[in-house]
């Protein structure tokens, strides 16, 4: 009989290091998921041609919009593939249990989704450099400071973890039910068919607008962290009733 009491931190803490070991190669898939959405932003993200008589005159937009939808859709694939049977089964070579072996992930997912953020954010500049040195192209952009860098930061990390936490309850319920896998597709696909009583409009443009276009900043940051909470928190309750090696 081991004297040695089990503690729910120091089991997660380590639990996490091993995470952060184990899917190294997840981090190496960001690195070219994002160059290959830096790649496609090349060209611009929109462009406005204006002509008169022998005068032309074309503005292309450049943003990191497409590089922070590749890291929300690489974030989503992560949280599913690390719910799946053979990286659940490597969290007993420690002393575990559901809960610890959640709270592992989440914190794995907020460091990833942290990663993604700042690195997203800041393919922005990048994308800028290579636009003008490279393509030669006259730059005009808004005056922004640290400030602004940092909100923008804060929310691409928020908004990727919210992702991945729906990620990690898609993940679960696949496991729950191989069924899932047929009925995510039709949610998703019938929540664009869908449309609400109200504007009649597609049921996924209002939950959309519901996250992406909320004026007032606390209201949003309410919005987004309520709904990663509620995600996680059903995730955990649906694995803690499942048996061990399922």
């Amino acid at each position: 009989m081991s004297l040695v009491i089990a503690n729910l931190v120091d089991i997660v803490k380590k639990q996490y290091l091993f995470k952060l070991k184990a899917n190294i190669d997840s981090f190496s898939s960001l690195i070219w998921i994002q160059l290959l959405a830096l790649l496609f932003s090349l060209g611009g993200v929109g462009s406005t041609l204006a002509s008169s008589g022998y005068l032309s005159i074309e503005v292309k937009y450049y943003s990191a919009d497409l590089v922070i939808a590749f890291t929300m859709i690489w974030a989503f694939v992560t949280a599913i593939i690390i719910t799946t049977k053979p990286y659940r089964n490597q969290d007993f070579t420690y002393v575990t249990n559901r809960l610890s072996s959640s709270l592992a992930n989440i914190i794995f997912l907020l460091t990833a989704s942290i990663i993604g953020g700042i690195t997203a954010m800041l393919a922005n500049n990048l994308l800028k450099i290579i636009a003008y040195f490279i393509f030669n192209e006259q730059l005009y952009s808004f005056q922004s400071g640290f400030r602004e860098l940092a909100l923008g930061i804060s929310m691409t990390i928020l908004y990727v973890f919210c992702i991945s936490a729906f990620g990690y309850l898609v993940g679960t319920l696949v496991q729950v039910s191989k069924l899932f896998i047929l009925f995510v597709p039709v949610l998703f696909f019938g929540t664009i068919l869908l449309k609400t009583s109200v504007q009649k409009e597609p049921f996924l443009t209002s939950i959309f607008k519901f996250y992406f276009f909320e004026p007032s900043l606390l209201l949003l940051l309410l919005k987004i962290l309520l709904t990663s909470c509620l995600f996680f928190f059903t995730s955990i309750a649906i694995l803690n009733r499942m048996e061990v090696r399922r």
